[in-house]
Protein backbone atom coordinates (compact mmCIF):
# COMPACT_ATOMS: atom_id res chain seq x y z
CA UNK A 1 0.00 0.00 0.00
CA UNK A 2 1.43 3.44 -0.90
CA UNK A 3 1.21 6.44 1.41
CA UNK A 4 -2.37 7.63 1.84
CA UNK A 5 -4.05 10.85 2.88
CA UNK A 6 -5.93 11.13 6.16
CA UNK A 7 -9.35 11.65 4.54
CA UNK A 8 -10.68 8.12 4.90
CA UNK A 9 -8.84 7.61 8.20
CA UNK A 10 -10.54 10.61 9.76
CA UNK A 11 -13.99 9.68 8.49
CA UNK A 12 -13.72 6.23 10.07
CA UNK A 13 -12.24 7.67 13.27
CA UNK A 14 -14.97 10.30 13.59
CA UNK A 15 -17.74 7.77 13.06
CA UNK A 16 -16.04 5.15 15.23
CA UNK A 17 -15.25 7.28 18.26
CA UNK A 18 -11.47 6.95 18.18
CA UNK A 19 -8.46 9.01 17.06
CA UNK A 20 -5.42 8.38 14.89
CA UNK A 21 -2.04 8.80 16.53
CA UNK A 22 0.23 11.35 14.86
CA UNK A 23 3.72 10.50 16.06
CA UNK A 24 6.75 12.66 15.31
CA UNK A 25 9.67 11.01 13.56
CA UNK A 26 13.32 12.02 13.71
CA UNK A 27 15.40 8.94 12.89
CA UNK A 28 15.25 5.31 11.77
CA UNK A 29 14.68 3.79 15.19
CA UNK A 30 11.72 6.04 15.97
CA UNK A 31 10.13 5.19 12.61
CA UNK A 32 10.67 1.51 13.34
CA UNK A 33 9.23 1.66 16.84
CA UNK A 34 6.11 3.51 15.69
CA UNK A 35 5.34 1.45 12.61
CA UNK A 36 6.14 -1.91 14.19
CA UNK A 37 3.67 -1.11 16.97
CA UNK A 38 1.02 0.09 14.50
CA UNK A 39 1.41 -3.13 12.51
CA UNK A 40 1.21 -5.32 15.60
CA UNK A 41 -1.98 -3.63 16.78
CA UNK A 42 -3.49 -3.27 13.29
CA UNK A 43 -3.78 0.49 13.57
CA UNK A 44 -3.55 3.20 10.92
CA UNK A 45 -0.89 5.76 11.76
CA UNK A 46 0.31 9.26 10.91
CA UNK A 47 4.06 9.86 10.79
CA UNK A 48 4.83 13.55 11.06
CA UNK A 49 7.94 15.63 10.59
CA UNK A 50 8.51 18.98 12.26
CA UNK A 51 10.85 21.72 11.10
CA UNK A 52 13.41 20.42 13.58
CA UNK A 53 13.16 16.88 12.22
CA UNK A 54 13.57 18.07 8.64
CA UNK A 55 16.58 20.14 9.62
CA UNK A 56 18.13 17.25 11.57
CA UNK A 57 17.47 14.34 9.24
CA UNK A 58 16.62 16.03 5.92
CA UNK A 59 13.23 15.41 4.30
CA UNK A 60 14.77 13.03 1.77
CA UNK A 61 15.90 10.67 4.51
CA UNK A 62 12.56 10.89 6.30
CA UNK A 63 10.60 10.10 3.13
CA UNK A 64 12.85 7.12 2.39
CA UNK A 65 12.60 5.84 5.97
CA UNK A 66 8.82 5.94 5.78
CA UNK A 67 8.96 4.25 2.37
CA UNK A 68 11.01 1.45 3.96
CA UNK A 69 8.42 1.07 6.72
CA UNK A 70 5.68 0.85 4.10
CA UNK A 71 7.51 -1.93 2.30
CA UNK A 72 7.78 -3.90 5.55
CA UNK A 73 4.18 -3.19 6.65
CA UNK A 74 2.17 -2.77 3.43
CA UNK A 75 -1.05 -3.55 5.28
CA UNK A 76 -0.78 -0.45 7.50
CA UNK A 77 -2.36 2.78 6.17
CA UNK A 78 0.32 5.45 6.72
CA UNK A 79 0.23 9.20 6.25
CA UNK A 80 3.39 11.30 5.97
CA UNK A 81 2.49 14.68 7.46
CA UNK A 82 4.27 18.01 7.78
CA UNK A 83 3.92 19.27 11.34
CA UNK A 84 3.76 23.06 11.83
CA UNK A 85 4.56 24.27 8.35
CA UNK A 86 5.63 27.88 8.81
CA UNK A 87 4.38 29.27 5.49
CA UNK A 88 3.29 28.44 1.95
CA UNK A 89 6.85 27.81 0.73
CA UNK A 90 7.52 25.14 3.37
CA UNK A 91 4.20 23.43 2.70
CA UNK A 92 4.75 23.53 -1.07
CA UNK A 93 8.18 21.94 -0.68
CA UNK A 94 6.71 19.04 1.28
CA UNK A 95 3.80 18.62 -1.16
CA UNK A 96 6.30 18.49 -4.01
CA UNK A 97 8.50 15.95 -2.23
CA UNK A 98 6.18 13.13 -1.26
CA UNK A 99 4.23 14.23 1.82
CA UNK A 100 0.54 13.31 1.68
CA UNK A 101 -0.59 15.79 4.33
CA UNK A 102 0.68 19.21 5.40
CA UNK A 103 -0.09 21.57 8.23
CA UNK A 104 0.03 25.30 7.71
CA UNK A 105 0.44 26.97 11.09
CA UNK A 106 -0.27 30.65 10.68
CA UNK A 107 -2.06 30.83 14.02
CA UNK A 108 0.38 33.42 15.34
CA UNK A 109 -0.81 35.90 12.70
CA UNK A 110 -4.07 37.80 12.42
CA UNK A 111 -7.30 35.98 11.62
CA UNK A 112 -7.35 37.35 8.07
CA UNK A 113 -3.68 36.53 7.46
CA UNK A 114 -4.26 33.02 8.79
CA UNK A 115 -7.18 32.57 6.39
CA UNK A 116 -5.28 33.86 3.38
CA UNK A 117 -2.16 31.72 3.91
CA UNK A 118 -4.18 28.62 4.79
CA UNK A 119 -6.38 29.08 1.72
CA UNK A 120 -3.33 29.43 -0.50
CA UNK A 121 -1.81 26.22 0.90
CA UNK A 122 -5.11 24.33 0.60
CA UNK A 123 -5.56 25.29 -3.04
CA UNK A 124 -2.06 24.17 -4.00
CA UNK A 125 -2.13 20.99 -1.92
CA UNK A 126 -5.54 19.90 -3.21
CA UNK A 127 -4.34 20.33 -6.79
CA UNK A 128 -1.69 17.72 -5.96
CA UNK A 129 -3.89 15.30 -4.00
CA UNK A 130 -2.57 16.35 -0.59
CA UNK A 131 -4.74 17.22 2.43
CA UNK A 132 -4.27 20.24 4.68
CA UNK A 133 -4.51 20.91 8.40
CA UNK A 134 -4.59 24.44 9.79
CA UNK A 135 -4.62 25.87 13.31
CA UNK A 136 -6.94 28.35 14.97
CA UNK A 137 -5.98 29.45 18.47
CA UNK A 138 -2.47 29.29 19.90
CA UNK A 139 -0.88 26.63 22.13
CA UNK A 140 1.73 27.50 24.71
CA UNK A 141 4.98 25.61 25.18
CA UNK A 142 8.05 24.74 23.13
CA UNK A 143 8.41 22.25 20.27
CA UNK A 144 11.41 22.61 17.95
CA UNK A 145 10.98 26.01 16.26
CA UNK A 146 7.55 26.64 17.84
CA UNK A 147 7.74 28.59 21.11
CA UNK A 148 4.81 30.44 22.67
CA UNK A 149 4.71 32.00 26.15
CA UNK A 150 1.80 30.85 28.32
CA UNK A 151 0.42 34.37 28.59
CA UNK A 152 0.24 34.60 24.79
CA UNK A 153 -1.63 31.32 24.34
CA UNK A 154 -5.22 31.67 23.22
CA UNK A 155 -8.11 29.23 23.29
CA UNK A 156 -9.81 28.72 19.95
CA UNK A 157 -12.81 31.01 19.51
CA UNK A 158 -15.76 28.85 18.37
CA UNK A 159 -17.31 31.93 16.76
CA UNK A 160 -14.51 31.89 14.17
CA UNK A 161 -14.33 28.24 13.14
CA UNK A 162 -17.14 28.11 10.57
CA UNK A 163 -15.90 31.13 8.67
CA UNK A 164 -12.31 29.90 8.84
CA UNK A 165 -13.06 26.44 7.44
CA UNK A 166 -15.41 27.78 4.76
CA UNK A 167 -13.00 30.42 3.50
CA UNK A 168 -9.84 28.30 3.62
CA UNK A 169 -11.10 24.92 2.41
CA UNK A 170 -8.81 23.06 4.82
CA UNK A 171 -9.49 19.41 5.63
CA UNK A 172 -8.93 19.41 9.40
CA UNK A 173 -8.51 21.97 12.13
CA UNK A 174 -6.13 22.03 15.08
CA UNK A 175 -7.71 23.83 18.03
CA UNK A 176 -6.42 25.10 21.37
CA UNK A 177 -8.34 23.73 24.37
CA UNK A 178 -5.58 23.59 26.98
CA UNK A 179 -2.95 21.21 25.63
CA UNK A 180 0.62 22.49 25.37
CA UNK A 181 3.83 21.67 23.56
CA UNK A 182 6.80 20.06 25.30
CA UNK A 183 7.30 18.12 28.54
CA UNK A 184 6.49 21.00 30.91
CA UNK A 185 2.85 21.61 30.08
CA UNK A 186 1.42 22.60 33.47
CA UNK A 187 2.62 24.17 36.69
CA UNK A 188 3.31 21.81 39.61
CA UNK A 189 0.35 21.45 41.94
CA UNK A 190 -2.23 22.32 39.29
CA UNK A 191 -4.76 19.85 37.95
CA UNK A 192 -4.61 19.77 34.17
CA UNK A 193 -8.06 20.14 32.62
CA UNK A 194 -8.86 20.44 28.95
CA UNK A 195 -11.63 22.83 27.86
CA UNK A 196 -14.18 20.30 26.69
CA UNK A 197 -16.77 23.06 26.53
CA UNK A 198 -14.76 24.72 23.75
CA UNK A 199 -14.37 21.38 21.96
CA UNK A 200 -18.11 20.71 22.21
CA UNK A 201 -19.01 24.10 20.77
CA UNK A 202 -16.51 23.75 17.93
CA UNK A 203 -17.92 20.30 17.18
CA UNK A 204 -21.46 21.65 17.18
CA UNK A 205 -20.55 24.34 14.68
CA UNK A 206 -18.53 21.95 12.48
CA UNK A 207 -20.52 18.69 12.49
CA UNK A 208 -18.57 15.78 11.08
CA UNK A 209 -15.42 17.85 10.65
CA UNK A 210 -12.15 16.33 11.96
CA UNK A 211 -10.52 18.17 14.86
CA UNK A 212 -6.84 17.88 15.83
CA UNK A 213 -5.12 18.19 19.21
CA UNK A 214 -1.49 19.26 19.33
CA UNK A 215 0.73 19.11 22.41
CA UNK A 216 -0.92 15.94 23.67
CA UNK A 217 1.93 14.00 25.21
CA UNK A 218 1.16 12.70 28.69
CA UNK A 219 4.77 12.76 29.92
CA UNK A 220 4.79 9.23 31.47
CA UNK A 221 6.24 9.56 34.94
CA UNK A 222 7.90 6.14 34.79
CA UNK A 223 10.20 7.39 32.04
CA UNK A 224 10.82 10.70 33.80
CA UNK A 225 11.81 8.69 36.88
CA UNK A 226 14.18 6.47 34.90
CA UNK A 227 15.83 9.49 33.31
CA UNK A 228 16.29 11.26 36.64
CA UNK A 229 17.62 8.10 38.34
CA UNK A 230 20.20 7.72 35.59
CA UNK A 231 21.78 11.16 35.48
CA UNK A 232 18.93 13.24 34.09
CA UNK A 233 17.45 16.44 35.51
CA UNK A 234 13.82 16.69 34.46
CA UNK A 235 12.05 18.68 37.16
CA UNK A 236 8.28 19.15 37.23
CA UNK A 237 7.66 17.57 33.82
CA UNK A 238 3.87 17.22 33.59
CA UNK A 239 1.67 16.18 30.66
CA UNK A 240 -1.97 15.84 29.60
CA UNK A 241 -3.92 13.17 31.53
CA UNK A 242 -4.62 10.22 29.26
CA UNK A 243 -8.23 9.85 30.36
CA UNK A 244 -8.93 13.34 29.01
CA UNK A 245 -7.32 12.46 25.69
CA UNK A 246 -9.47 9.33 25.47
CA UNK A 247 -12.56 11.42 26.10
CA UNK A 248 -11.54 13.79 23.31
CA UNK A 249 -10.94 10.85 20.96
CA UNK A 250 -14.48 9.61 21.53
CA UNK A 251 -15.78 12.88 20.11
CA UNK A 252 -14.73 15.02 17.17
CA UNK A 253 -10.97 14.74 17.73
CA UNK A 254 -9.63 12.49 14.97
CA UNK A 255 -5.88 13.18 15.26
CA UNK A 256 -3.84 13.43 18.44
CA UNK A 257 -0.20 14.54 18.23
CA UNK A 258 2.42 12.83 20.38
CA UNK A 259 6.11 13.73 20.37
CA UNK A 260 7.56 14.42 23.83
CA UNK A 261 6.54 10.99 25.14
CA UNK A 262 8.63 9.33 22.42
CA UNK A 263 11.61 11.52 23.25
CA UNK A 264 11.30 10.62 26.91
CA UNK A 265 11.08 6.91 26.16
CA UNK A 266 14.08 7.00 23.84
CA UNK A 267 16.15 8.99 26.34
CA UNK A 268 15.14 6.76 29.27
CA UNK A 269 16.17 3.63 27.40
CA UNK A 270 19.54 5.04 26.43
CA UNK A 271 20.35 6.51 29.86
CA UNK A 272 19.37 3.30 31.62
CA UNK A 273 21.45 1.24 29.21
CA UNK A 274 24.58 3.32 29.75
CA UNK A 275 24.27 3.08 33.52
CA UNK A 276 23.81 -0.70 33.37
CA UNK A 277 26.51 -1.23 30.72
CA UNK A 278 29.19 1.45 31.07
CA UNK A 279 31.48 -0.58 28.83
CA UNK A 280 29.13 -0.46 25.82
CA UNK A 281 29.87 1.86 22.92
CA UNK A 282 27.97 0.22 20.05
CA UNK A 283 25.00 2.45 19.11
CA UNK A 284 23.04 -0.64 18.08
CA UNK A 285 23.05 -1.76 21.71
CA UNK A 286 21.82 1.34 23.49
CA UNK A 287 19.58 2.81 20.76
CA UNK A 288 17.78 -0.53 20.56
CA UNK A 289 16.65 -0.04 24.17
CA UNK A 290 15.30 3.39 23.30
CA UNK A 291 13.51 1.94 20.28
CA UNK A 292 11.85 -0.68 22.48
CA UNK A 293 10.47 2.07 24.70
CA UNK A 294 9.12 3.93 21.66
CA UNK A 295 7.36 0.73 20.57
CA UNK A 296 5.85 0.24 24.03
CA UNK A 297 4.64 3.85 24.25
CA UNK A 298 3.02 3.79 20.81
CA UNK A 299 1.37 0.42 21.47
CA UNK A 300 -0.06 1.75 24.74
CA UNK A 301 -1.34 4.94 23.11
CA UNK A 302 -2.99 3.06 20.26
CA UNK A 303 -4.73 0.53 22.45
CA UNK A 304 -5.50 2.36 25.68
CA UNK A 305 -5.74 6.05 24.72
CA UNK A 306 -6.58 6.48 21.05
CA UNK A 307 -8.69 3.36 20.61
CA UNK A 308 -7.35 2.87 17.05
CA UNK A 309 -6.30 -0.78 17.43
CA UNK A 310 -7.85 -3.39 15.13
CA UNK A 311 -9.11 -0.71 12.74
CA UNK A 312 -7.32 -1.95 9.60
Amino acid sequence: MPLVTSTEMFKKAYDGGYAIGAFNINNMEIVQGITDAAAALKSPVILQASAGARKYANSVYLVKLVDAALSLHPEVPMVLHLDHGADFAVCKDCVDNGFTSVMIDYSGHSFEENIEESRKVAEYAHEHGVVVEAELGTLSGVEDDVAVDAEKALYTDPDQVEEFVKRTGVDSLAIAIGTSHGAYKFKPGTKPQLRFDVLAEVSRRLPGFPIVLHGSSSVPQEYVKIINENGGALKDAIGVPEDQLREAARGAVCKINIDSDLRLGMTAGIRQHFMAHPDHFDPRQYIADGRKNVYDIVAHKIKDVLGSDNKI
